[in-house]
C-alpha cells in the first residue's frame, strides 16, 4: 500500500489565537506596551524570515530532487551503517539554529528516516567545524580529537539506544 502525502495542517492556530487575544487585551490595558511588544515581535520575525525562506526553499528542492525511495535507501530501516554515517556527517556539517532544521527533518521522517538517525543528526550537531581551530588553540589537538570522538560515539549511542527502547511500527 502506497503511503499518501499528508495534507497541509496549520498547527499553530491555537497559539496564534492566544497571542492575538493577549495583544488585543494588552492594547486596551496599556497601548504603549502593546505597541512596543508588536515592534519587537516584528523585528524578531523579520530576522528569522530569511531562515524560514531558506528552509522552505531547501525542503522544496529536496522534495524535487530526492524521491522517497532514495531517502529510504540512505536513511530508512534498511540503511545500515551507511545511514548512521550520513546522519553523523550531516549533523556535523549542518549550521544555523536548530529550529531551522525541524521542518526538513520532519519531512525526511515522513519519507522513512529512522528516529535513531534523527537523534544522531541532532546530537552530532554539537561539533562545529568553524570552531574547531579555536578549540585546538585553547585545549590542544589531542583534547579536541578525543572530545569530538566522544561526541560522535555518544551521538551513535543515543541513536542506538532510542532504537532499542522504542517499539517499531508494523
Amino acid at each position: 500500500m502506497k503511503k499518501q502525502d499528508k495534507p497541509f495542517a496549520f498547527r499553530g492556530q491555537y497559539l496564534l489565537l492566544v497571542v492575538a487575544v493577549f495583544y488585543t487585551v494588552l492594547f486596551f490595558v496599556n497601548s504603549h506596551s502593546a505597541w512596543v511588544a508588536m515592534q519587537k515581535s516584528s523585528t524578531i520575525f523579520l530576522k528569522i524570515l530569511p531562515i524560514f525562506v531558506f528552509v522552505i526553499f531547501f525542503t522544496t528542492l529536496l522534495n524535487y530532487l530526492l524521491q522517497p525511495k532514495k531517502i529510504t535507501r540512505h536513511l530508512g530501516k534498511d540503511s545500515g551503517v551507511k545511514g548512521w554515517f550520513w546522519a553523523l556527517m550531516a549533523g556535523v556539517i549542518s549550521h544555523g539554529p536548530m529550529y531551522a532544521w525541524y521542518p526538513l527533518i520532519e519531512d525526511l521522517r515522513s519519507h522513512g528516516m529512522r528516529d535513531g538517525l534523527t537523534v544522531v543528526f541532532f546530537a552530532s550537531r554539537t561539533i562545529k567545524i568553524p570552531l574547531l581551530p579555536m578549540m585546538v588553540d585553547y585545549f590542544g589537538l589531542t583534547f579536541t580529537i578525543v572530545l569530538s570522538a566522544y561526541v560522535l560515539l555518544g551521538a551513535l549511542f543515543q541513536g542506538l539506544l532510542l532504537e532499542m527502547l522504542k517499539p517499531t511500527k508494523g
